[in-house]
């Protein structure tokens, strides 16, 4: 019988969309506080609209930061300088709104020794649940489709800020539609990219110089003569950013994470501190997840965490490998609550979370990143695994 076919769709956004804007100010708010005090508590939302940058939440610190200077020079690196583009780094309004952490949540995270530092029964900062999932069909351990979308993002945003296409403005979004066999990546199905421009561009040059200088050059060998090309399908793609849509932080969790294979507990990563299990829960879960698969005891792998506020312990922890397993999914979870940190000061202490590395984190997605600062994507925990599994 021939393999099952099946096609597979995900999506990416530039670092000028306007939910990213969003997302990046919030983890640069958390970077400036981290950069002085590493013990802060951050929750920091943020909303834009034309002309204008709101920014409120929980924060708990003992240093100052300047949040108008840095939502300026956040929008002014994306490459918001005209007001044209949706938005301008220097005249447009920056309105904030920001009180401490609740006395009751805190309470239930601050379980501290006498010494000052974190014990590993400190509280998680919230209820819910987080999923990990890794997969062997790159060798960054992610799905094709999310991982292509991401790189065709990166390169629109390069393209642009090189000026090679000189009429490039910051918005855009990519898409890339992935058709599998019996499970497997064979060939890009559909691309499609989307990206703000200068008004008097002709629609049939940037698809042609989209097509030369973005998509061939980062899905190569994946595209054939049968792949489909959507360039600004809608035609022209002149007003965007907060001119043309609003923006609001965590409003993108499906590009930050998975593309959509796999499962997702809902919650989002920006502006929160780790320990918001939002955060450091789902990287603790991708952690486990792409060692699991990296050590080949599963082609896929899915970890959930879930956790009761103020408590330690996760009330759950479950791996799924989707039939793909080479032992049985009983002792892989066995090795996971052996080896891998679960509670959350563990989870900090481990990944060394609490450093201001997270604005970079805001876009392209924080899993499946060539960066050491995502201690989250280390695959070091494989000699062991493979030695306990047998392998």
């Amino acid at each position: 019988m021939k393999p099952k076919r099946h096609l597979f769709t995900s999506e990416s956004v530039t670092e000028g969309h306007p939910d990213k804007i969003c997302d990046q100010i919030s983890d640069a708010v958390l970077d400036a506080i981290y950069k002085d005090d590493p013990q802060a508590r951050v929750a920091c939302e943020c909303f834009t609209k034309t002309g204008v940058v709101i920014v409120g939440g929980e924060i708990t610190t003992n240093t100052y930061v300047n949040i108008s200077d840095i939502v300026r020079r956040t929008l002014k690196d994306i490459g918001y300088t005209k007001a044209a583009y949706g938005i301008e780094h220097e005249t447009c309004a920056v309105l904030t709104h920001i009180e401490e952490q609740s006395p009751e949540i805190a309470a239930g995270v601050d379980q501290r020794s006498v010494e000052g530092k974190e014990s590993s029964e400190q509280g998680a900062g919230d209820q819910g649940m987080m999923f990990g999932y890794a997969t062997n069909e790159t060798s960054e351990y992610m799905p094709l489709p999310i991982f292509l979308a991401h790189k065709l993002a990166i390169k629109l945003a390069e393209t642009r800020k090189s000026n090679q296409l000189d009429y490039l403005r910051p918005d855009g979004k990519s898409q890339v539609t992935v058709e599998y066999e019996g499970g497997k990546p064979v060939r890009v199905h559909t691309v499609l990219v989307s990206t703000q421009h200068d008004e008097a561009v002709k629609h049939g040059k940037i698809k042609q110089d989209i097509i030369n200088h973005v998509i061939k050059p980062v899905c190569k060998d994946w595209l054939d003569d049968g792949t489909l090309y959507h360039v600004n399908p809608a035609g022209s793609f002149v007003r965007g950013g907060p001119f043309a849509d609003s923006g609001l932080t965590g409003r993108k969790i499906i590009v930050d994470t998975y593309g959509g294979m796999g499962r997702h507990g809902g919650g989002c990563f920006s502006g929160k501190d780790p320990t918001k299990v939002d955060r450091s829960g789902a990287y603790a879960a991708r952690y486990i997840a792409k060692n699991i698969v990296a050590a080949g005891l599963a082609e896929k792998c899915e970890v959930q965490l879930a956790y009761a506020i103020g408590v330690a312990q996760p009330v759950s922890v479950l791996v799924q490998c989707f039939h793909t397993n080479t032992i049985p999914e009983e002792k892989i979870a066995a090795l996971v609550n052996k080896h891998f940190p679960l509670k959350p000061a563990d989870i900090i202490r481990e990944l060394d979370l609490r450093r201001p590395v997270y604005k970079k984190t805001a876009v392209y997605g924080h899993f499946g990143r060539d960066d050491p600062d995502f201690t989250w994507e280390r695959i070091d925990k494989v000699d062991i695994l493979k030695k306990e599994a047998g392998s």
